[in-house]
């Protein structure tokens, strides 16, 4: 029973978090009378006594006394006597978990925007130092339009600051107080739960004392939006590894971020890309295994919710450590300018700016131009060369109307200049973009 039933294993990583709370509720009994005000300051001295002591490292947690809340009260009550059993009055463990988690909650989301936000800045500087390299654009990961460099880390910039804009909302729907809601049905004594909120930084207390202590949407949320933020990181993982292999070569990684084969000695691998990849199931998996303990609890507090902080706490370590990969990465590649020019002109990639000439000069409708378009590729591939190797007699053999004017559109400078509709791949473009989020991220 002992050992399913303790949780002081993992959650004794909320102790700062259990001593804010547990200072703001004496803070607020003394103030209603509740306590004295000398148990009151009794109690503040233990507390701060406690907190040197973990953050030292000399607490000595006791599995015997189950979690971070009761190990915390009884080494108070050593410390200063009968004022500690007046500490628990008018709350119970219940409100006092969901405050703790509220608040750990809070200050992982600070944690991680700040992070977030960091590797945007860093996606930015690179895409304004490659605002004019042109590289191969994809999609089903075959060749398709010449795009720059820098176009495509500003994706990322983007991606995040969706992310951030999902952990913001995530912070200020959890920012409720539930200290003070007790077991589920409130409490009898005059406390002032507007002063604890306020105490803890909440911007109020929750509204309901049932769903104060059996709600976990805020870590639901957290977990998803963390998902979200995995995912984006995982598919920019997978970019690294493919741009970094042999057959692209677009990029490199120094030996900061890749390691070596055991028996290959020219091997270097981008192992941090392929953990940042892998770690993204862990968080995925997190958040399915919460939702399934949750989805089947009646009201209110149930034992299963002891099951939320693994997750989560797991959840943050990951993304954190990603978040921190991920920026490494970003600072630390070379991009190969000369072999992502070379890549970006073939497959054939400005037909497409073929196709918008054939509109734009000879008004043709484009339906009509990307038939015409379809013919001279056929005709390039079957020459063996690239669409501006073909002659101008080659093309007239298709279109009798096109000039030699159009092979001023089928290189691929001319390609990624000729986009400059807004958000476009344009360098004016990129390059205004990346001044534009390193002045709003400054």
């Amino acid at each position: 029973m002992q050992a399913i039933n303790a949780s002081i294993g993992f959650d004794a990583k909320l102790w700062a978090q259990d001593i804010a709370g547990s200072r703001a509720h004496a803070a607020m009994l003394a103030a209603q009378g509740i306590i004295t005000a000398e148990d009151e300051r009794a109690i503040a001295r233990g507390l701060d006594d406690i907190a040197a002591e973990i953050a030292a490292g000399r607490f000595a947690f006791s599995d015997a006394l189950e979690d971070i809340h009761t190990n915390i009260e009884v080494r108070l009550g050593e410390r200063i006597g009968e004022a500690a059993r007046r500490l628990h009055t008018a709350r119970s463990r219940n409100d006092q978990v969901a405050t703790d988690f509220r608040l750990y909650v809070r200050d992982a989301i600070d944690t991680i925007l700040a992070q977030t936000q960091d590797l945007m800045r860093g996606f930015a500087t690179r895409a304004a130092e490659h605002a004019a390299s042109v590289m191969p654009g994809f999609t089903h990961l075959q060749t398709a339009q010449p795009v720059t460099f820098g176009h495509h880390l500003l994706a990322y910039v983007e991606m995040l600051h969706r992310d951030c804009g999902r952990l913001a909302d995530a912070r200020a729907r959890l920012n409720e107080c539930p200290l003070g809601a007790a077991a589920l049905a409130g409490t009898s004594f005059p406390i002032d739960r507007f002063a604890t909120a306020k105490a803890l930084g909440f911007d109020r207390p929750t509204g309901n004392s049932l769903d104060s202590v059996s709600d976990r949407d805020f870590a639901l949320e957290f977990l998803s939006a963390l998902s979200i933020l995995a995912m984006h990181l995982s598919r920019f993982a997978e970019e690294i590894i493919i741009w970094c292999s042999a057959p692209y070569r677009l990029i490199s990684l120094s030996d900061a971020f890749t390691t070596g084969s055991s028996i290959m000695p020219q091997k270097r691998n981008p192992d941090a890309a392929e953990l940042a990849r892998a770690k993204t199931g862990r968080i995925f998996g997190h958040l399915i295994g919460l939702l399934t303990v949750m989805k089947g609890l009646p009201m209110a507090y149930a034992k299963d919710m002891q099951e939320d902080k693994e997750p989560v706490f797991d959840a943050v370590d990951a993304i954190t450590l990603c978040l921190a990969a991920t920026a490494g990465m970003v600072r630390d590649m070379k991009a190969d300018t000369a072999r992502m020019e070379a890549l970006a002109g073939s497959g054939f990639s400005t037909a497409t700016d073929l196709a918008d000439w054939l509109v734009r000069v000879l008004k043709m409708p484009f339906r009509d131009a990307h038939h015409v378009t379809g013919q001279i590729v056929r005709l390039a591939e079957d020459k063996g060369v690239d669409i501006a190797e073909l002659t101008l007699a080659d093309m007239q053999s298709v279109e009798p109307r096109i000039t030699a004017d159009i092979f001023g559109v089928l290189t691929v400078q001319a390609s990624v200049a000729s986009r400059t509709s807004h958000g476009g791949t344009a360098p004016a473009n990129v390059a205004a973009q990346a001044t534009a989020w390193l002045e709003r991220l400054a």
